[in-house]
């Protein structure tokens, strides 16, 4: 007679000969994609410990997105006063690639009303601009002209991946310079989405409840749009218009490093 022990031995021996090694076998051929490597944020810095100090400074916010304005004050509680900027963002998207364009995007914005607050005497610690684009096989998708605009955008992401960049520009006092010339720093941040694969119905039904309109690719992660998504690789925030996560490793470095000052 054999054993238990040896029985369960033999039968675990001969299923791990019949399992497929995830090391051994290209991902891609059982649907998962490698993740990056997370060491270079591995322990972030955060601004979880500071928001008392961020809530006492003047921060504000050169856009008039409500999907920032719900990340930055109603997820973060930073209480960020709300400044539209008036850029016109009529950028030669030719001459950028998606990652520089969205950078300049955002640092034009703030630097437009950094300039405006700054005439008016009225310096703020901390103004912060953001650009957000969908991009498809190198192509900048933005917000749509119209509805067939919308249904041609979808048409394209569907059953496919495609990138969200995001930039973000930080700028701040620069005791080496007037007040004019504020110190920057800006970065950018792509999240990668996997589209489901939309029937013609699916597309005109999405559209018509108006939802896309007003959003970079023609639709909205956090709304209606989110039942189009497969899955994302990266910040979810980030596809939603602001890379939070990114945003507090920034800040609180320039914090830290005695870069940004805030009120004690």
């Amino acid at each position: 007679k054999i054993s238990i022990p040896i029985l369960l031995f033999l039968f675990s021996s001969f299923i791990g000969s019949q399992c497929l090694s995830l090391s051994s076998v290209d991902s891609q051929q059982l649907g998962f994609r490698k993740l990056p490597s997370l060491n270079k944020f591995t322990t972030p810095p955060m601004i979880l410990d500071k928001v008392q100090r961020l809530q006492a400074s003047k921060l504000v916010l050169a856009s008039g997105s409500p999907r920032r304005k719900e990340i930055l004050n109603d997820l973060m509680k930073l209480g960020v006063e709300i400044i539209p900027s008036t850029f016109e963002e009529n950028l030669d998207k030719s001459q950028f690639t998606p990652e520089t364009y969205v950078q300049e995007n955002a640092r034009l914005k703030a630097l437009e009303v950094w300039s405006r607050l700054a005439s008016a005497g009225n310096i703020p610690d901390l103004v912060i601009g953001s650009d957000t684009v969908v991009t498809f096989d190198g192509h900048i998708l933005e917000k749509p002209r119209d509805k067939q605009d919308a249904m041609r955008m979808l048409g394209i992401l569907s059953g496919r991946d495609h990138t969200v960049f995001s930039g973000v520009a930080l700028l701040y006092r620069n005791p080496a310079a007037d007040v004019d010339t504020p110190a920057e720093h800006c970065f950018v941040e792509g999240t990668q989405v996997t589209f489901a694969e939309l029937s013609t119905q699916v597309i005109e039904a999405y559209v018509e409840t108006g939802d896309p309109m007003d959003k970079a690719g023609s639709y909205g992660i956090q709304s209606m749009g989110g039942a189009l998504v497969r899955g994302i690789r990266g910040c979810f925030y980030n596809v939603m218009g602001f890379p939070l996560h990114r945003f507090c490793v920034e800040l609180s470095s320039l914090i830290t490093d005695g870069r940004l000052a805030l009120a004690k």
